[in-house]
């Protein structure tokens, strides 16, 4: 077994934030650790979501044993169901994260088909020659993991997402000790979460939070309007404490919140005292002194609730001067003109909106910051360590983080991006060959759903210089044009008929027709191609734009 090479193979989510997914393989055998997903750049116009190309686990299908999820964020889980639907593996993870997984393969009718097997923290798991032990962490999700992989070579920790919180709302702490012993039995390789390796020191605890908001149920005396993301249950339960305490009752606004919510009510991770949930239509009979609205949409989603009651277009709620909304959560990097839209929105309907950072805090992050990232790198104390979940920054920072450790040096650590990957055996580690990865657009809208890159280029080539669309009416007789053609414009610079501009263009069209042979006239692929050539060098020479042209010749 010692000639078997140990790979790690990142199919998304280093370099890039979002689509978290991680192949692990010794031998013919492979386990994946999460499949997420991520949001579009605004370049990917009409694109909903983005999954990786997980082109590497088809073509290895049969090797596959599983996929091991460490937390229920969409980054870690939003692709899972269009790697199912792809291939049938078992799934494992805890409690909600599968409750949240199951919601997802609901929606795209494939809950019949997965086998979720739940897992809890010290469980352990045995796929061919890999043993997984499932170590609880704290992030600002529940039921968090990283995971513990024994393969023949050594020991492979994996954070997954985490902060080190010393005083967790629910104090479950995070379970260092385990760490500590397999750093002390020695471990192969670290795998760790580098997403907030910029900022010194420690990351606030979540009980921070609970002063600022307190604070705010006192002085607030209208509604109070909250919104956080629909994950973060320490956060949502924290709110609903209080608003007992001040003898509010609490009504949740938007898809994902409820669901959520009543995923977490129903596995006793969120605690609802009787008589305090108020059913949304209701909102507006109610005293506004005596309510508190949870509400979806931190990131000003176009459609989400938060969005629709900012521009007061949702049924159940409209904001009213003197009413005080909270957005509890970080402005994600990208969604700032959308939330700042919304923020004004807000404002013009003459409400307080507390946002951004403040002491105390309204939010606080769920990644651990520089001395958290130490912290488990010292006590791990791995042989050979590999920073995951950032951009390449983030990564390298935490790599030269590492180094200055004493026992990691330059040659043992590893700055890998999506498709690279680390072989390890017994003459020590080193990057190997790249494996295919990408990303997979998906447009929820259309009907086989994944957006192809020439589909993406044409919405970027409309957006940026519309279309042209000669009209031509040919006799099938002579095969001659019957009067001038008509061109339609969408997008690019205004024409009207009279336009000299216009006019030049259907001479240049009547030129092309009258210039081709017979024959070139009676094959009308032929004569597209020449039309669409001639207008093209045209367009470009007066106005140096790029219009899409796309004749039609009409037979009469």
């Amino acid at each position: 077994m010692s000639d078997k090479k140990l790979q790690i193979i990142p199919l998304g989510g280093l370099g890039e934030f979002g689509m978290n997914c991680m192949a692990i393989r010794y031998g013919d055998d492979i386990i994946v650790v999460d499949a997420g997903m991520m949001f579009p750049d605004a370049e990917l116009l009409g694109v909903d979501i983005v999954t990786p190309d997980f082109t590497y686990l088809e073509q290895n299908r049969e090797h596959v044993r599983g996929l091991v999820l460490t937390h229920g964020h969409e980054d870690h889980i939003g692709g899972i169901p269009f790697l199912l639907s792809q291939m049938q593996i078992p799934v494992y993870g805890t409690a909600f994260t599968l409750a949240l997984v199951e919601r997802r393969l609901d929606e795209h009718k494939l809950s019949d088909k997965a086998k979720l097997n739940t897992v809890k923290p010290g469980d352990k798991l045995k796929l061919g020659p890999f043993s997984i032990e499932f170590i609880h962490v704290t992030h600002s999700i529940v039921s968090c993991v990283a995971l513990a992989i024994t393969t023949p070579l050594g020991v492979i920790i994996h954070t997954g997402d985490f902060k080190v919180d010393p005083t967790p709302t629910d104090n479950e702490l995070f379970d260092l000790h385990t760490l500590a012993e397999y750093g002390k039995r020695g471990v192969l390789l670290l795998l760790s979460d580098s997403t907030n390796v910029d900022r010194p020191g420690y990351t606030e605890s979540e009980r921070a939070v609970g002063p600022r908001l307190e604070d705010l149920f006192v002085r607030t005396k209208r509604r109070l309007v909250l919104s956080c993301f629909s994950s973060s249950i320490h956060r949502l339960q924290t709110i609903i404490d209080l608003a007992q305490e001040h003898g509010r009752k609490v009504a949740f606004l938007g898809r994902s919140m409820n669901n959520t919510t009543e995923i977490a009510h129903d596995l006793g991770l969120l605690t609802i005292p009787n008589g305090i949930l108020l059913r949304p239509q209701d909102i507006m009979q109610q005293a506004p002194g005596k309510l508190a609205i949870i509400v979806s949409g931190t990131q000003g989603e176009p459609m989400s609730a938060l969005s629709r009651v900012a521009v007061d277009n949702h049924k159940s709620l409209s904001i009213e001067p003197g009413d005080t909304v909270v957005l509890s959560s970080r402005i994600i990097p990208g969604n700032e003109k959308a939330i700042y839209r919304m923020i004004n929105h807000v404002a013009k309907r003459g409400a307080d909106v507390v946002y951004g950072s403040m002491n105390p805090p309204v939010h606080v992050s769920g990644h651990g910051s520089a001395e958290e990232l130490r912290l488990v790198l010292n006590l791990v104390r791995p042989k050979y360590f590999v920073p995951v979940h950032g951009e390449y920054r983030q990564m390298s920072k935490h790599a030269k983080l590492a180094q200055h450790l004493s026992h990691l040096g330059l040659e043992d650590t590893f700055v890998l991006e999506s498709g690279e990957t680390l072989e390890i055996d017994g003459k020590g580690a080193r990057k190997g060959e790249k494996v295919t990865v990408g990303r997979v657009c998906i447009d929820s809208g259309s009907l086989d759903e994944v957006v192809e890159d020439m589909v993406i280029r044409d919405r970027r080539h409309l957006s940026a210089d519309g279309f042209l669309i000669p009209i031509i009416a040919i006799d099938k007789n002579t095969g001659r044009p019957e009067g001038l053609p008509e061109i339609v414009s969408r997008g690019f610079i205004s024409l009207d008929e009279s336009s000299e501009l216009m006019q030049d263009a259907r001479q240049v069209v009547v030129k092309t027709l009258e210039s081709s042979s017979a024959e070139e006239r009676g094959d009308w692929g032929v004569m597209k191609e020449k039309i669409r050539a001639d207008l093209k060098r045209f367009i470009g020479k007066q106005t140096k734009s790029r219009p899409l042209i796309m004749p039609v010749i009409l037979e009469v």
